[in-house]
C-alpha cells in the first residue's frame, strides 16, 4: 500500500522539473536567437551603427570680404572701402527665445544702439511679443483657462491655426499699460533681440556697425563667454570720394540690413549669396557685380550630436573684389560738370521764357575705341528739406532720357539719301518755303534757293532734307498738292540711322538704357516724314549722339561705349593700381556701307558748319579745328512741370550740338542736348556756349600735360 502511495507522489513530483526544464529551454533559445542577432547586427550594420553613433554634423560658413574699389582712367580713387568696427550675432545652435533674449540684455548693458534708427523699427507688435516673452506668467492669465480650452476645441484638428489665434488673441489683450512697464533697458535689448532674430542660422549677422567704439569693442571681447553667438569684427563703408559726382551712374550697394533685393533673392541664392549680402543695387555697382564682390571665405565648422563645435577648417580662402578702372577722367568730369552748371544757371537766370528749362547733358568720347572720357549731366531742381534750388547730378539722363535732338540727324540724313540713291555728292536741290495741301508750311530758318548737300549742312537746310525724303518714299512734291509716298520710307530712314546710333540702344555697360521714342507712321500725315528727316520726329538720348557722332568721325565704325577699360586685381600697395585681369577692347558693332567719297563729303559739311555755318559764331578760328554739327527742334515739353499745366503741352526748344576734334584726324567726339531752353520765338544757345567752353578745356588739359 505505501508503495502504490509512494508510487503517485512521485508520478506527482514529475510534471514541475518538466515544465522548469521547458521554460529553461525556451529561454535558452531564446537567448541564442538573441545572441545570433546581436552577432548578425554587430558583423553586417556594426560600422553602420557606429558611424551612426559617431555621426558629425558639417557646416560651411562664409564670411564678406571688402567689394572691389572703382578708379578712373589715370588712377584716380573714385569709390573706396572705409573700415570700420561692426558687432556680428550667429547662431550657432539655434538657440531659444529665452536665451538670445538674455544674450541680449548682457549686449545691450555693454552697447548702444541707435536710438533714431534701431529703436524707431521696434513695432508695437514687437513691443507686445517681448513683453509676452519677459512676462510669461501674467501673459498665461490674460486668456482664463475656460476661454482657452474653447479655443483648443474650436481648433481641435489643427493646432497650427489654434496656436495663431492664440497668440492674436493674447496680442489683443495686452494694454498700454502693460507696454509702459518696459524700461530703457528692456528697449535697448529688444532692438538688440530683434537684430539676433532677424538673422540665418549659422551666418554672422550685424547687429550693429555705425558708431561702435574701440572701447565697446573691448569690452565685449572681454565678455565672449557671457555672450554666446556675438563676435566683434571689421565691416566697410563704400565712399564715393568725388560725393555726387557721376553718383547716379555709379550706383548704390545695399545695406548689411537690407541685404540681397527680395525681389532677386533666389537668383542670388543661387549663385551663392547670404541673404544679409550686400550687393550693387543699380548701374555700375549692379553691372559690374560679379566682378566687385569677390570671393568669400569658407570655413566647415563640424558640430557632434550635442551641437557643440569640435573642429573647424578652411575650405576656400577669400579673396577681395577685383577693381574697374573707369574710362572716365575725373579732373575732366568735374571741370565739364561746372560748365554745364554755370551756363544752365546763367541761360535759366538770364533770358525770358526759358521756365521750363531745367537740364543738360554732355558726353565726350574716344571716336575709335568707345571709351567714354566724360559723362555729365545737371538738372535744377528743390532741395526738399529747405525748398532753395539746388543743382543735382543727373549723368544717367545721358541714356535713361530722350528727346527730339533736331538738326544735328542732317549727316545722316544725306548719307541716307546716297545710300538711297536719291542724292549724291554734289545734288542740288532748290530751299524754298514747301506747302503740302492740308497741312502748315514746312521751311528753312531762311531761303537758300539752290543749295548743294555741302551748303545744306553748313547752313542746316530744312527743305533739303525733306525733298530728300519724300524722294525716298518715292514721292513727288507740288505746291499746295496733295503728297502721297510710300510708307516703307519710315523704315528705310530709320534703319539707316540705326546703323549709326540713332534711335538703337548704343549697348553701353550700363543697365536701363533706353532705345528712345518713335512717333507714328500716319498715312494721312505725310508731312511726318519730313519732320523725321530733320530729327522732331523720333526722340533720341544724348549718348546716341555720341555714338552717331563717333561713326561720322572715325569713317563709319559704330563702335560700343563703354565706362569700364580694365579690370585689375586688388593692389596690395597702397596708392598702386593692382595687376591687371581685363583690358576692356573696342567692339564694332556695325560698319557702314559707304562708297568711296560719301563720307569725306559729310566731313567736308561739318567742317564747314564750324567755319561758316552755324557752328561758326562760337567755334570760328578754334586751333583744334573742330567740325560738326548744330541742332535746334521744335518739341513739346514733357517734363516735371508738365503735371501743373491742363490742356495740350506748351511747345518749347531743344538745342543739341555734336562735334569731333581736329576735323582731319579726330580724337575726341562730342555730344551735347539742352532740352527745353525757351518758349519764345528766339532764344539762348547754351548747346554753343556749353560745347565751346568743354571742347577748349579738354584741348587745356591736353596740353597741361603734354
Amino acid at each position: 500500500m505505501e508503495s502504490i502511495v509512494g508510487e503517485k507522489k512521485k508520478k506527482k513530483r514529475n510534471p514541475i522539473p518538466l515544465r522548469v526544464n521547458i521554460i529553461f529551454f525556451t529561454v535558452f533559445l531564446l537567448f541564442s536567437a538573441l545572441i545570433l542577432r546581436l552577432g548578425f547586427v554587430q558583423i553586417v550594420y556594426g560600422d553602420e551603427y557606429k558611424k551612426q553613433v559617431e555621426k558629425k554634423e558639417d557646416i560651411i560658413i562664409s564670411t564678406s570680404v571688402p567689394r572691389g574699389e572703382i578708379y578712373d582712367r589715370t588712377g584716380e580713387s573714385i569709390v573706396s572701402n572705409v573700415g570700420k568696427n561692426a558687432i556680428t550675432y550667429t547662431n550657432w545652435k539655434k538657440y531659444k527665445p529665452n536665451e538670445m533674449r538674455d544674450t541680449a540684455e548682457e549686449l545691450a548693458k555693454i552697447i548702444k544702439m541707435d536710438s533714431e534708427k534701431d529703436l524707431k523699427k521696434i513695432s508695437e507688435r514687437d513691443k507686445k511679443d517681448y513683453w509676452i516673452l519677459i512676462h510669461p506668467k501674467e501673459a498665461k492669465k490674460k486668456i482664463p483657462k475656460k476661454e482657452n480650452e474653447k479655443l483648443q476645441e474650436q481648433y481641435k484638428n489643427d493646432n497650427k491655426e489654434y496656436q495663431k489665434a492664440y497668440d492674436e488673441l493674447l496680442r489683443e489683450r495686452i494694454t498700454e499699460k502693460d507696454l509702459n512697464t518696459l524700461t530703457d533697458l528692456d528697449m535697448e535689448t529688444l532692438a538688440i533681440y530683434r537684430e539676433f532674430q532677424s538673422g540665418y542660422y549659422y551666418t554672422p549677422h550685424i547687429v550693429k556697425n555705425e558708431g561702435v567704439t574701440d572701447k565697446e569693442i573691448a569690452v565685449i571681447s572681454e565678455n565672449l563667454d557671457k555672450l554666446p553667438g556675438v563676435d566683434t569684427v571689421r565691416d566697410w563703408d563704400r565712399k564715393y570720394d568725388f560725393g555726387s559726382t557721376l553718383k547716379t551712374v555709379l550706383g548704390n550697394v545695399s545695406t548689411s540690413q537690407r541685404g540681397v533685393p527680395a525681389e532677386e533673392k533666389d537668383s542670388y541664392i543661387a549663385k551663392g549669396y547670404s541673404m544679409n549680402d550686400r550687393v550693387g543695387l543699380s548701374y555700375l555697382e549692379k553691372q559690374y557685380e560679379d566682378i566687385l564682390k569677390g570671393q568669400k571665405k569658407k570655413v566647415k565648422f563640424i558640430k557632434d550630436k550635442k551641437d557643440e563645435i569640435v573642429n573647424s577648417e578652411v575650405i576656400a580662402n577669400g579673396a577681395a573684389g577685383n577693381d574697374l578702372v573707369l574710362t572716365i577722367n575725373m579732373k575732366l568730369q568735374l571741370e565739364v560738370e561746372k560748365i554745364i552748371e554755370e551756363e544752365l544757371k546763367k541761360t535759366k537766370y538770364g533770358y525770358a521764357g526759358t521756365q521750363y528749362l531745367d537740364r543738360a547733358f554732355v558726353v565726350l568720347i574716344d571716336p575709335h575705341t568707345g571709351e567714354v572720357l566724360t559723362m555729365a549731366g545737371k538738372q535744377l531742381g528743390k532741395d526738399e528739406k529747405t525748398g532753395k534750388q539746388v543743382v543735382q547730378d543727373f549723368a544717367l539722363g545721358n541714356i535713361t532720357t530722350s528727346y527730339n535732338v533736331g538738326s544735328v540727324v542732317k549727316g545722316a540724313m544725306v548719307l541716307t539719301g546716297y545710300k538711297e540713291g536719291v542724292i549724291s555728292p554734289g545734288t542740288s536741290i532748290l530751299d524754298a518755303t514747301m506747302q503740302i495741301k492740308g497741312s502748315p508750311p514746312f521751311k528753312s530758318w531762311k531761303p537758300m534757293g539752290w543749295i548743294s548737300d555741302l551748303k545744306a549742312l553748313q547752313d542746316s537746310s530744312n527743305v533739303y532734307m525733306a525733298q530728300t525724303a519724300i524722294k525716298i518714299g518715292k514721292g513727288h512734291y507740288g505746291y499746295m498738292q496733295p503728297l502721297n509716298i510710300d510708307l516703307e520710307a519710315y523704315p528705310k530712314i530709320r534703319n539707316s540711322f540705326s546703323e549709326f546710333g540713332l534711335g538703337i540702344r548704343t549697348g553701353i555697360d550700363l543697365p536701363n538704357e533706353t532705345a528712345g521714342l518713335r512717333g507714328v507712321v500716319d498715312p494721312n500725315q505725310p508731312a511726318n516724314l519730313m519732320f523725321l528727316s530733320i530729327g522732331q520726329y523720333d526722340t533720341y538720348t544724348n549718348m546716341q549722339l555720341a555714338q552717331y557722332v563717333s561713326t561720322i568721325a572715325n569713317g563709319g565704325y559704330r563702335i560700343q561705349p563703354h565706362l569700364v577699360k580694365e579690370i585689375r586685381e586688388t593692389s596690395k600697395e597702397e596708392g598702386k593700381l593692382g595687376p591687371i585681369v581685363q583690358e576692356i577692347q573696342p567692339k564694332v558693332l556695325n560698319k557702314l556701307e559707304l562708297k568711296p567719297g560719301w563720307m569725306e563729303q559729310i566731313h567736308r559739311g561739318f567742317r564747314l558748319v564750324m567755319t561758316s555755318g552755324t557752328g561758326a559764331k562760337a567755334f570760328a578760328g578754334s586751333s583744334y579745328s573742330p567740325a560738326g554739327k548744330t541742332g535746334t527742334a521744335e518739341a513739346f515739353y514733357d517734363g516735371p512741370l508738365r503735371k501743373n499745366r491742363e490742356g495740350e503741352p506748351p511747345q518749347v526748344m531743344n538745342v543739341s550740338l555734336i562735334t569731333y576734334a581736329p576735323s582731319e584726324n579726330p580724337e575726341v567726339a562730342m555730344a551735347v542736348m539742352v532740352p527745353w531752353v525757351y518758349t519764345t520765338n528766339n532764344g539762348p544757345s547754351p548747346n554753343l556756349t556749353i560745347g565751346k567752353r568743354v571742347m577748349d578745356k579738354y584741348f587745356e588739359l591736353k596740353k597741361e600735360k603734354e
